[in-house]
């Protein structure tokens, strides 16, 4: 037989609030299986599916593109390509943060008179401009 939980046993065992699980189900990524009284049931399966969900948005993945990730069966059916790209972006996020620790770590410690006199302080708003003008450019496109 199949162990059914109620939605108030799925939220306290992926610590995620009822409306949230209403919400995915609205978006198509867990589906209840029926009800017992007003609450929604789901087979146990879904605590799985879930941590799929949350792992997929910790690396960045919009849920449309999560629930591209699953076939009709609830099984990941995970794009190797598409993974590989996302792994890319976070390559260079990680490099960006990086950047941005180190020289605000370096204007932390300074020697210079006024942050606006350090070259490497004046390369980090330079960068920063940089990278907002490119974010702009790239939403409009």
């Amino acid at each position: 037989m199949v162990k059914l939980l109620d939605i108030a046993q799925v939220a306290a065992a992926t610590g995620m609030a009822a409306s949230r699980l209403r919400y995915y189900e609205e978006k198509g990524l867990i589906a209840s299986v029926g009800r017992r009284g007003l609450k929604r049931l789901f087979e146990a399966g879904v605590i799985e599916r879930l941590s799929l969900i949350a792992l997929a948005q910790s690396a960045g993945f919009s849920l449309d593109e999560i629930a591209g990730m699953v076939d009709e069966a609830g099984r990941p059916r995970l794009d190797r390509a598409q993974l590989s790209a996302k792994a890319d972006d976070l390559d260079r996020t990680i490099r960006r943060l990086s950047a941005l620790r180190d020289g605000l770590r370096h204007a932390a410690a300074c020697p210079a008179p006024s942050h606006m006199e350090c070259p490497t302080f004046r390369r980090l708003l330079k960068g920063a401009a940089e990278t907002r003008r490119r974010t702009f450019v790239e939403d409009l496109g």
